[in-house]
């Protein structure tokens, strides 16, 4: 089912059926590319961290629960990308083993006023691993299709 501007609900909280299974592999693989930092790819040095073993990321944690999002909410066909990200939390670690899921928050909508065939869709993303902590969360400023741009 497609979901336009005009099927979003404020107050409205969605929860996407995916999940995502996290990997040592996965973590130290992210982290050798964007953030090496020791406790994301060194697993004797994380046992010394604040972690206290391997932990993903900020970044991975936040892009893997990106995917989650753009494969259980965003609609290929009305979503039309963001204009940003806005207050961005990581709240807990998290750790190879972990199972992540997203619930997605509908904070606010306007009509564009420069584009009349798109709406702007204010969400508040948050993640949380197999015991329902939150992980991370941010607030997301989409842009989606409008069914009928003619409409008041």
């Amino acid at each position: 089912m497609v979901r336009y501007f005009e099927d979003y609900e404020t107050g409205l909280v969605y929860e996407p059926d995916g999940r995502y299974e996290v990997t040592k592999d996965e973590i130290k693989q992210f982290a050798e590319r964007y953030d090496p930092q020791p406790f994301h790819i060194d697993e004797e040095a994380a046992k010394d961290s604040i972690f206290g073993s391997l932990a993903a990321s900020g970044w991975h944690t936040a892009s893997m629960c990106m995917r989650v999002f753009a494969d259980g909410f965003l609609d290929e066909e009305s979503s039309m990308g963001a204009r940003g990200i806005d207050e961005l939390r990581w709240r807990k670690p998290v750790y190879p083993g972990d199972t992540l899921r997203v619930e997605v928050e509908i904070l606010d909508k306007r009509v564009s006023e420069s584009r009349p065939e798109m709406g702007h869709v204010r969400t508040k993303l948050r993640g949380y691993n197999q015991d329902d902590d939150c992980v991370v969360e941010w607030v997301a400023l989409g842009m989606h299709r409008r069914r009928d741009p003619d409409a008041e």
